[in-house]
């Protein structure tokens, strides 16, 4: 799948600037408090070795590359490029009148243009360039605009920043489309920082470098397979380094960020990684030196990627997993997919009004017919189901049509007594007359399947049998198979495959758990039940039969391998 910019499909877009072109709701977001317009400030250390890793250090001639920030707030990265900038022309004797065209920089935020533009100007004035000078230069380098408004005739040498943090809701609704239109990767929940590298990567010359340091949510989320499709077909990845944990910003944040470095071009250097690394100026700079020595200086601060990334697939970019990640993709090309081997992947039902919809069985006043039994994650905790006594109405008839009314009067005075809360929620205002439907489809017929439950959330794969008594919670995820005993299926799970897979493509939540959605679970490689010898069949339905022995006969596993399965 290649995915290529839409501000290529649509130029005549990009003849008009911002201001000219939905102009109020660009004015609104120029005006809106820190939260609204996701300003998080990056520590200054950060900022020095992100212009490093780049190669934007004044040892060069920097007078003759082009630098953008597109979103450049209170100047971190901004004010160091410029010193290093000032440094290299000055020990060379270019004149600061030469440096116009090196820089172009863009923030929205009208109050923290001109606060970092003063900045910058007492910056300039330290360094002896003189005022007529300074404000030729000021005007040349600042916009204060919508980057992804703006137009720009040329390419870019080096493209660096912290692109703003902006949920889709926060955004005006014609503004929303605009950006919409022009890019490919505003996608899905995407968050705003996604199209900034779209447009960073589409502006950037042969061979030249961008690095973010941004949300890591886009590497596996769905939201992010177009982005991931775009740098798969043009770009590289030459450096990753997860910051989780590190103090990378100047106020304490709720987020998950890595530092990126994209190069234009493809290339057969496997990328380098590191994770958490301390942020101090001396730590920092250390591991630039790390990334540009030789491999035998890593000493496990840096590993090489065992993968590169390819189309939109997840990037498996964990810097303490690789050798398990090498054993993924071995089991990848050798096995089916679960569902591919006679298993399917479900998720409990979600209702939009948990209050309306669940209570203890025996006191839902209903029809028997219009109430099941309900399985929670709180259920299942020990390892087994301990079923506490919960119930769902159910709106829905086998066939996927919603009861009637008047075959159910009970029902329906259940429903009509909480009609306002019902119709308040979204999916009650999509559908048409469909007001009291529950957000996912009830099949009643799941209750009495027996049935894998495996919880959202989790350190480990919790991966419980359910006989076919109970219709699971949104917050479960259940596997159903017609070919693999579910006996034997749970065990191979459990082994340490289920999370061997969800490690690799799931996004790690804070305390180190791993979400077991049905998106990671569908991408476990499980042998077909058919292929494996009878005698190895019968072990594995056996639950005194040692299981590892078990997995590495089927899996084929090398004595190196079966410990990945426990890491």
């Amino acid at each position: 799948m290649v995915i290529k910019s839409r501000q290529n499909s649509a130029p005549h877009l990009e003849l008009f600037a911002a201001e000219e072109f939905l102009g109020d709701a660009v004015d609104r977001l120029k005006r809106a408090p820190a939260d609204e317009r996701g300003a998080i400030f990056t520590r200054p250390e950060v900022a020095d070795f992100m212009l490093d890793l780049i190669g934007y250090t004044s040892e060069r001639p920097l007078w003759q590359f082009r630098l953008l920030e597109p979103s450049f707030g209170g100047g971190e990265f901004l004010l160091k490029a410029v010193e290093r900038l000032l440094e290299a022309s000055q020990k060379a004797n270019i004149a600061a009148r030469e440096l116009a065209a090196a820089i172009r920089a863009v923030e929205l935020h009208r109050d923290t243009f001109t606060q970092t533009r003063e900045e910058l100007a007492k910056l300039l004035s330290a360094k002896n360039v003189p005022a007529g000078t300074a404000s030729m230069l000021l005007d040349a380098w600042l916009k204060n605009a919508d980057f992804l408004l703006e137009p720009y005739r040329e390419q870019f040498d080096f493209v660096v920043g912290n692109p703003p943090y902006v949920r889709q809701e926060l955004i005006p609704a014609n503004l929303l489309a605009e950006y919409r239109q022009r890019f490919a990767t505003l996608y899905d929940r995407a968050d705003l920082y996604v199209p900034f590298m779209e447009k960073s990567l589409e502006l950037l010359s042969a061979e030249g470098r961008m690095s973010f340091i941004c949300s890591d949510r886009w590497m596996k989320n769905r939201y992010g397979g177009p982005l991931r499709a775009l740098i798969s077909s043009g770009y590289s990845l030459r450096y990753y380094v997860d910051m989780v944990g590190t103090e990378a910003f100047q106020t304490d944040v709720t987020a998950y960020p890595a530092i990126t470095v994209i190069q234009r071009g493809q290339s057969d250097t496997k990328p380098l990684l590191a994770h958490r690394p301390e942020v101090s100026r001396d730590a920092l700079r250390n591991l630039h030196h790390l990334f540009t020595g030789p491999a035998s200086n890593y000493n496990g601060t840096v590993s090489m990627l065992a993968a590169s990334p390819r189309g939109d697939e997840p990037w498996l970019l964990e810097s303490d997993a690789q050798p398990s990640l090498e054993l993924v993709r071995r089991l990848e090309a050798a096995f089916p997919t679960l569902e591919e081997a006679g298993c399917s992947v479900g998720i409990g039902v979600a209702t939009g009004a948990d209050k309306v919809y669940i209570a203890p069985y025996d006191e839902l006043d209903v029809e028997d017919e219009r109430k099941l039994p309900l399985v929670m994650t709180k259920d299942i905790l020990g390892g087994e189901v301990r079923w506490k006594g919960l119930g769902v109405v159910n709106p829905f008839e086998e066939d996927g049509s919603l009861a009637d009314f008047a075959a159910y009067p009970r029902f329906a005075r259940h429903i009509q007594r909480h009609r306002e809360t019902l119709q308040k929620r979204h999916c009650a205002q999509k559908a048409n007359g469909s007001w009291y439907r529950t957000i996912d489809r009830i099949t009643p017929s799941l209750t009495a399947k027996p049935k894998l439950l495996v919880p959202d959330i989790k350190g480990e794969a919790n991966i419980v049998l359910e006989e076919g008594k109970f219709y699971p919670h949104h917050n479960l995820y259940y596997i159903t198979s017609e070919h693999w005993p579910l006996k034997a299926l749970q065990r191979v799970l459990q082994s340490g495959i289920a999370r061997l897979f969800v490690r690799a493509y799931s996004t790690k939540m804070r305390g180190g758990c791993l979400r077991f959605q049905a998106q990671y679970l569908r991408r476990i490689r499980l042998p077909l039940w058919d292929s494996i010898q009878p005698t190895l069949q019968k072990k594995l339905c056996d639950e005194r039969q040692p299981v590892d022995a078990l997995i590495a006969k089927i899996y084929q596993l090398g004595t190196k391998e079966l410990p990945h399965l426990q890491s």
